[in-house]
């Protein structure tokens, strides 16, 4: 069974007087690139069965404005999560699970799927590699468990920047 890993930074966020970093809200822009990330989910990859969120203001607007109707469990540890720490999280995944999204943050995201990633001199990890903006999803397909996965047991299928 092929285990779909889709890595997503949050969208582009507001920084608002007086309101500390995990509580910033998304700007107009970031609710709209939420959106059309939202969409390129649902028109290119596999229905999503499980959602991983960081708990910060920025990445529930994402999810709410991405669209994306799945269970969803907020984990306060993906908010400045090493990839290590990422990596264990998607390990502790149900294996009833086919297709995981995780709402997160740089530089967890971007350096969580270069990690997984067994293919790096691919065109999406190229790629990658040269900016993770706001917004943008990491599509890693695995042939093993979720328990089993780790760096470089990945392929880096697609890079999408939602514009």
């Amino acid at each position: 069974m092929v285990r779909t890993l889709i890595l997503m930074r949050h969208g582009k966020s507001a920084y608002p007087d007086g309101v500390a970093d995990h509580e910033r809200p998304l700007a107009a822009r970031g609710e709209r690139e939420a959106g059309l990330a939202g969409q390129w989910l649902r028109d290119t990859q596999p229905p999503i069965d499980a959602v991983r969120c960081s708990t910060a203001t920025r990445t529930r607007e994402t999810l709410a404005a991405a669209g994306i109707d799945a269970p969803v469990v907020y984990e306060s540890g993906i908010y400045e999560a090493s990839p290590r720490t990422l990596i264990e999280l998607v390990q502790l995944s149900d294996d009833a699970v086919s297709t995981l999204l995780v709402i997160g943050h740089a530089p967890g995201m971007p350096w969580t799927a270069w990690e997984l990633a067994g293919n790096r001199d691919s065109m999406q990890a190229v790629e990658l590699s040269r900016k993770f903006p706001t917004s943008a999803l990491a599509v890693l397909e695995f042939d093993r468990p979720w328990a089993d996965v780790d760096p470089g047991t990945g392929e880096l299928v697609r890079f999408h920047i939602p514009r």
